[in-house]
């Protein structure tokens, strides 16, 4: 398939993106699809102001990122549109200011909420007491922006995503959920390899299995590393401790100390995978730098394609094409 080339199969109806699970195969599709076409624009220098002009977006980081806000704001730009910063302390949301509030608010002065904190409530309060888009930037349950980068990135280095096979080696966090649950919805065999004690919650595996009966694909959950990777097109990981998990670090270093994708790791998958980190890497634990920096890794590609796949979401939901 070419993403160039896709063919909805119907209107995009999406309000928000608040998680992935709520978008058909369908409209994941078109996202990808839009996303590689906005690329393609830019590097023939094609301009593209007119799909935002005269919007504003507001980007509210509860928790903090480079790569999140450098890529939301320039893409605003790319797109026309302006982008407004705003910290957590700003807003102090739940706790200074209520979630209805702020987003009855935000709705006179804005176009779109962007959002990036810890709590999912938050992001689908903002959009069930508001009357414009609201963009999931990450929380603890969920990363959409990251695994729609993620899969244009494995689209761009294997071709058609249908049947290919994507292994997560480390925590069970939001990078492993928006990962079963993109990948089921496509197509694509996803293996989670991880300790018990950290797999991905019940509920999260039942709907990328739900997903991947419909798609024709597998989703697996392992402790075995070598299980997950067998036949990998893509190796994945993150870091062992999220932000917000720091008291967890030791304890996690060494729960997951079998758990580093080094070049031995990386051997148990196919001769050409691919390698993808969400970044930031911690060098040294859930990866070494023969990985991040060997011929095998993609993570470069794959930051890039936040900026990409961040621009059709915005187009999508708020601009004009």
């Amino acid at each position: 398939m070419d993403l160039l080339q896709y063919k909805p199969k119907a209107q995009f109806a999406q309000r928000h993106l608040l998680t992935l699970q709520d978008y058909t195969p369908d409209e994941i599709l078109q996202v990808l699809s839009l996303a590689a076409k906005l690329k393609l624009q830019r590097k023939l220098g094609m301009d593209q102001t007119h799909i935002l002009r005269g919007k504003n977006v507001a980007l509210i980081f509860t928790k903090p990122s480079m790569r999140t806000r450098v890529s939301f704001e320039v893409g605003v730009q790319q797109l026309g549109g302006h982008a407004l910063y705003i910290s957590g302390p700003e807003i102090g949301l739940g706790t200074r200011e209520s979630v209805y509030d702020v987003a009855n608010v935000l709705s006179r002065f804005v176009d779109g909420i962007m959002i990036r904190t810890f709590h999912q409530s938050d992001v689908e309060g903002l959009a069930k007491y508001g009357q414009i888009p609201v963009i999931n930037g990450l929380t603890d349950d969920y990363h959409p922006c990251q695994v729609l980068a993620d899969l244009l990135t494995l689209y761009e280095h294997k071709g058609a995503l249908a049947g290919r096979k994507l292994a997560f080696v480390g925590d069970g966090n939001n990078m492993a959920n928006s990962l079963m649950i993109i990948c089921s919805k496509l197509g694509v065999d996803v293996a989670i390899a991880t300790p018990a004690a950290y797999a991905p919650q019940a509920a999260y595996v039942s709907w990328a299995k739900e997903n991947a009966k419909a798609a024709g694909s597998t989703v697996t959950i392992t402790t075995d590393i070598a299980e997950a990777l067998r036949g990998a097109d893509a190796v994945y990981t993150d870091v062992w401790a999220s932000m917000g998990m720091e008291a967890e670090t030791e304890k996690r270093a060494r729960d997951f100390a079998d758990y580093q994708v080094n070049s031995a790791v990386l051997k148990l998958a196919k001769p050409d995978a691919i390698f993808l980190h969400c970044l930031p890497a911690h060098r040294g634990s859930e990866v070494t730098d023969e990985v991040m920096d060997g011929p095998q890794s993609v993570v470069f590609d794959e930051a890039e394609n936040r900026l990409h796949a961040q621009k059709a979401v915005l187009a999508l939901l708020m601009g004009a094409r």
